[in-house]
Order: structure tokens, then sequence, then C-alpha cells
């Protein structure tokens, strides 16, 4: 494992990069979510499920780039304190997703250029994944290469929503799931090539990361693909709003962009 020692010059090159590369998917997830409002596509006019999912998420948005603002000013002992605040907050995150997959399956059956059942599992995965690497990266936290890359790698993952409101999704239809989590990977990816760059090497953090999105999103596109699943999104929607629409991806008639 890497150590928390780091040559000044090596560690503010690493710093930096990560501060970018935070600042990067905070502006995507921003500008996907502000986007969409500004479109009337969004509306707050909703349940309150929704309101305390997105306060709950988008404060650890905020959080997690307060925490590399911290670091790269080298106010490490603040940074360690408000990391403490994960512990309780990656816990509700997952509580809060996973609750309103089960509102959001009920009330409208999902985004019409999603399979609903590739929705569903893919959406609970993916906040399971999120999980797991923040904890991973938070229990390493003394290895500073291999918490910087896990955190960054489920950061990354809590970007997909953004990011995908920016993508022209209906037209990536049956598709569209996995470009955003190919959009995903990206940033673990340029994260690769900067350490194959800079250190000559790839640090193993990254191949863990990246393991365990592809992992996790496998794991769902079974769980969606099997009679299982398939049944269990059918019950869980029966009799509801969500249950009038097609299980599989379609467009809308008369739909336009």
């Amino acid at each position: 494992m890497a150590t928390t020692f780091e040559k000044p010059a090596t560690a503010d090159s690493e710093r930096r990069f990560f501060l970018i590369m935070t600042s990067i998917i905070t502006a995507g997830i921003v500008a996907g979510f502000s986007v969409h409002l500004g479109m009337g596509r969004s509306t707050f006019a909703v349940p309150l499920p929704y309101h305390l999912h997105g306060v709950i998420f988008f404060t650890w948005v905020a959080l997690f780039f307060t925490q590399n603002v911290l670091i790269t000013k080298n106010q490490v002992a603040l940074h360690r304190t408000l990391g403490m605040v994960s512990v309780v907050w990656v816990p509700l995150m997952v509580a809060a997703g996973v609750y309103l997959m089960f509102v959001v399956m009920q009330r409208t059956g999902g985004p019409f250029f999603f399979a609903q059942n590739t929705f569903f599992f893919s959406n609970i995965t993916e906040v399971l994944c999120f999980a797991l690497l923040t904890f991973a990266g938070l229990r390493v936290r003394r290895h500073t290469g291999w918490h910087r890359r896990l955190m960054l790698c489920g950061f990354a993952v809590l970007s997909n929503p953004g990011f995908g409101r920016l993508l022209p999704l209906p037209l990536l239809i049956p598709y569209a799931w996995h470009v955003m989590v190919f959009v995903v990977l990206v940033f673990p990816i340029a994260g690769m090539i900067r350490d194959k760059i800079r250190l000559g090497h790839v640090h193993p953090a990254w191949w863990w990361g990246v393991g365990a999105i592809v992992a996790f999103q496998i794991v769902a596109d079974l769980l969606a693909m099997s009679a299982f699943g398939t049944g269990l999104v059918e019950q869980l929607i029966a009799g509801t709003p969500g249950a009038e629409r097609p299980m599989e991806a379609f467009l809308p008639p008369g739909f336009a962009m």
C-alpha cells in the first residue's frame, strides 16, 4: 500500500489533480440537474422523498468538494474532522437512495428511456457500490494513495444522474444506462492514465475501483434479466401508475428532443 508520506511536489500535484476531477464531477452533477430544471423537465412539485433525497445527496456533493479543497490547502485537521460525518451520512444516502427507487417505480415507473428492471436494480447496486468504495476509502485513509483514489471512484459513481441528464439518453435506447456507466468510468480511467504518465505505473486502487463499478453493474444486469428480477419489479409496481408503462425502454408517442 501507499504510505502517508509523499514528496512535496508529488503531493501538491496529486492534490490539484483530485481537486480538478472532483470539480468536474461536481459541475456535471449540478449542471445536469440545473439544465433539466431550467428546461422544465424537472420540477420541485414532487413528493417529500424526492426532496429529502436531493438534500441528502447534494449535501454529500458539497462535503466531498469541500474536503478536496481543504486537503489542497493543507488543512488536514479539519479535513479529518469533517471526514467523520461520512460514517453517518453514507448509510443515510443508501437508505434514501433505495427508498426513493421504490417511490419512483410506483409513481412513474422510471424514465421511459430505461427498462424498468434495469433502472431499478442498477440504481440500487449503484448506491451500494458507492457506499462500498467510500467506506473502503475511509478504512485505508492512512494510506493516502488508496484513500484518494477509492474515494474518487465512489464519488464518480454519483455522477451518473448528473451527466446522464446532459446526454441524449432517449436516442441511446436500449444502451442508455450502460452509456452512463461508461461516463462514470471515464474518471478512474483518467486517473489511471495520469498515474502511468506521472508515476510510471497504475495505482492498484484504480483497478479495484473500476472492478467494483463493473462488477456491481454486472450483478444488476443479471438480476434485471432474470425471471426473479423481472417478477419482483412487476410485483412492486402492480396496481400503481408505474405499471401503466411498458417494462422495456420506449419512446412515447410524439416524443421530440
